[in-house]
C-alpha cells in the first residue's frame, strides 16, 4: 500500500541534504534499499526525478542548476 513518505538524502552532487515527500509503497522501498532489484522495476510508479533522488539525492532544482550554463551556451550556439 503506498503511503506519503518524507524521505531525507545528501547530494552526490552538492553535499547537501535536501528532503521530498513521496508517494510509494514502504515494503517497495525497504526491497530497493535491501538490493533486490533495479529502482525502475521495482517502483516504476516513481518518477524519474524521484528515483534519482532516491539514488543519488541530487533534486531537479539541482540538475536545472547544474546544466543551465550549457543549455544557455547550446542556444547561443543557435
Amino acid at each position: 500500500m503506498k503511503e506519503s513518505i518524507a524521505i531525507s538524502r545528501k547530494s552526490n552532487l552538492t553535499g547537501v541534504t535536501s528532503r521530498m515527500v513521496m508517494l510509494v509503497d514502504r515494503a517497495d522501498l525497504d526491497s530497493w534499499e535491501a538490493g533486490n532489484g533495479n529502482i525502475q522495476d521495482i517502483m516504476p510508479y516513481l518518477s524519474p526525478d524521484e528515483r534519482e533522488f532516491l539514488m543519488t539525492g541530487i533534486t531537479p532544482e539541482e540538475w536545472d542548476d547544474m546544466f543551465k550554463e550549457t543549455v544557455a551556451r547550446s542556444k547561443d550556439l543557435d
